[in-house]
């Protein structure tokens, strides 16, 4: 199969293609993010590298397309965001025409769940095919909501019912804590442990988040004066929250979470595990680069139980 995969980031999508048991022939890899292309080249030395997908001429048979067009403009976390008009989301545009250009027998787009239905409904027309909302929660730790527009027949899968305790690692660097102690709520009592001088009382607002297709967030409270993201705190019984490219605070990125009594972000090695990609597979960037890369990624195991209905087509020919 000759691929090509545009926004590839750090090459998840080459993973999935192993992942899925299918061959690849030639893989071509659309990205400018040189911290991305460093992590990708790592990991899969062949693969053969096009540049930006701004102006892209693509020559040859592609068998498949596939590509997560920047989300910045149509996520509900950007203000005034301005949809497929933005800078970043506009690129969109490029998936399209390069779409008409090459033809490909199979095709996946993958963009966020929370956009305006406005922005939905066009790219639903450009694509020729309803999307599938598909949560990361029913395949892994990870609470990420995706819609995937694509011509490759799937069902989505039965929850694996696999939660962040069941990925996390052993030992953890006291760098990754944000305090070594913590008031800790629960719905009938709150039991006061002792905190030092640096740590922040954890509000006792605890509650169990939404259950649904999979999904499962236990809120615990938040740090600081306010309810915001970053400062939000969840229980490793449940999901981890969506993981995040950009954003300040400390739990802007991974999310924060009681363990051992204690509140913590997550690893890189963590959050690798939470996209179904191998440990260190982003080794060799900056520790904040691989923040970025990991919250900018596919999920694997998504896209890889999606590229199966290739594999299953392809059986029947």
């Amino acid at each position: 199969m000759n691929v090509l995969s545009l926004f590839d980031g750090i090459s998840c999508a080459r993973v999935a293609l192993d992942r899925a048991g299918i061959e690849v022939n030639a893989y071509m890899s659309a990205e400018i993010d040189k911290n991305a292309i460093k992590v990708s080249e790592k990991n899969y030395p062949d693969i053969i590298r096009v540049g930006s997908v701004v102006g892209l001429e693509v020559e040859g048979q592609i068998d498949l397309l596939i590509g997560g067009s920047p989300c910045q403009d149509l996520s509900i976390a950007k203000k005034d965001r301005k949809g497929l008009e933005g800078n970043r989301s506009g690129l969109f545009w490029e998936y399209v025409r390069i779409k008409k250009e090459c033809n490909p027998k199979w095709f996946v787009l993958e963009n966020v769940a929370s956009m305006p239905k406005a922005d939905k409904d066009i790219i639903t027309r450009e694509m020729g095919v309803e999307p599938v909302m598909f949560n990361a929660s029913l395949v892994s730790a990870q609470c990420r909501k995706r819609l995937f527009w694509t011509n490759i027949p799937f069902s989505l899968p039965v929850d694996r019912g696999i939660l962040l305790k069941d990925i996390l690692e052993a030992e953890v660097d006291d760098k990754f804590y944000v305090k070594k102690t913590m008031n800790l709520s629960t719905h009938q009592q709150t039991n006061l442990r002792e905190v030092d001088e640096k740590a922040h009382t954890l509000c006792s607002t605890m509650h169990k988040g939404s259950h649904a297709n999979g999904t499962t967030l236990i809120k615990v409270g938040h740090i600081g004066n306010n309810d915001a993201q970053a400062n939000r705190v969840y229980d490793t019984d449940g999901k981890s929250c969506t993981l995040s490219a950009l954003g300040g605070g400390l739990g802007a990125k991974t999310g924060l979470y009681e363990s051992n009594d204690r509140i913590r972000k997550l690893t890189p090695i963590e959050c690798e595990r939470l996209q179904g990609l191998p440990d260190n597979y982003t080794e060799g960037v900056a520790m904040t680069h691989r923040y970025k890369c990991l919250g900018n990624a596919f999920n694997v195991d998504v896209v890889a139980h999606i590229l199966s209905g290739v594999k299953n087509e392809m059986s029947h020919l």
